[in-house]
């Protein structure tokens, strides 16, 4: 594939990786598969987005959008073309502290945009654990939820609008009429879980924006991004609850969720143990709930 490599250097602003190191530095991600890609991408401009995707396109490679590389199940690593957004593309654009709303690039790391939120008081809800290093476009890509996903729910329902390119070459903002036509499909049809994020978000549709979180960039690259910015509590107390065992635990959550409390996070005595000492802290119990909530 030396001719596509030649290709995305003289079409592509930014940094074209062919060679077997550069390849193999993006054949993981923080899972147990690798699949080398046949070239990688790290784009300085939306423009150099739109040139990779094209030149893919018409040497027939396939594209694996990658944010930080922190998905947990091979989403980041693929044997085409690797798109990385976190080199360059990972500025908070705006933040609006009266609509609640940010503007970002695919590459943001999550804890740059609350950095920005935090002097209005505001916070994206979704909070992995990787918060330190994942991109809002990784978080887009796999539908990312986080411990406080109890009380602001996952990514899907905190994103306004995406700005996406196709893969024929259209772009689009998902406000606006969607240039292809859209089936409207029951919602019926699929389980009422609050963090059912695998698969396609069929029951969205025709709201392209929540149907397009979640889809890992196989139906479009994501460019940018409008979020909804949520109200963080000044003060926060956490309560450590002890049980006899996890299904004793499991019993009560429910009436947790009814009071209107940020995490409920659970805890075995499997991990306890291999807290070593630090497992004196917890109460008395082999499962434990630590629960969370605004004071």
């Amino acid at each position: 594939m030396t001719g596509f490599a030649d290709r995305l250097r003289a079409e592509v602003d930014g940094d074209v990786l062919a060679d077997p190191a550069g390849r193999a530095l993006y054949s993981t991600d923080a899972s147990n598969y690798r699949h080398v890609p046949v070239a990688v991408v790290r784009p300085r401009s939306v423009d150099g987005v739109v040139a990779a995707v094209a030149v893919a396109v018409e040497h027939g490679v396939p594209i694996t959008n990658r944010g930080a590389g922190t998905s947990i199940a091979g989403n980041a690593a693929g044997a085409g073309l690797v798109i990385d957004f976190s080199r360059y593309l990972d500025r908070v654009i705006s933040v609006d502290p009266v609509e609640r709303l940010a503007v970002v690039q695919p590459g943001v790391v999550l804890d740059r945009l609350n950095d920005a939120a935090r002097p209005h008081g505001l916070v994206f809800g979704p909070d992995p654990s990787t918060h330190s290093r994942c991109t809002l476009g990784g978080m887009i890509g796999n539908d990312a939820c986080g411990a406080h996903s109890v009380a602001w729910g996952k990514t899907s329902d905190n994103v306004q609008a995406l700005d996406v390119l196709l893969a024929d070459g259209r772009r689009f903002d998902t406000r606006t009429p969607p240039p292809l036509d859209l089936p409207d499909v029951d919602p019926a049809w699929f389980p009422a879980l609050d963090r059912r994020v695998s698969g396609y978000r069929l029951d969205a549709l025709p709201d392209l924006t929540r149907a397009l979180v979640g889809s890992e960039g196989t139906c479009a690259t994501v460019l940018g991004a409008t979020v909804r910015l949520v109200e963080s509590p000044p003060r926060r107390v956490l309560a450590v609850l002890g049980f006899d065992g996890p299904y004793d635990a499991a019993d009560l959550a429910p009436a947790l969720r009814e009071l209107d409390v940020l995490t409920i996070e659970g805890l075995d005595e499997q991990l306890a143990r291999a807290a070593g000492e630090s497992r004196r802290l917890l109460p008395p119990g082999r499962s434990w709930l630590f629960v969370e909530a605004a004071e």
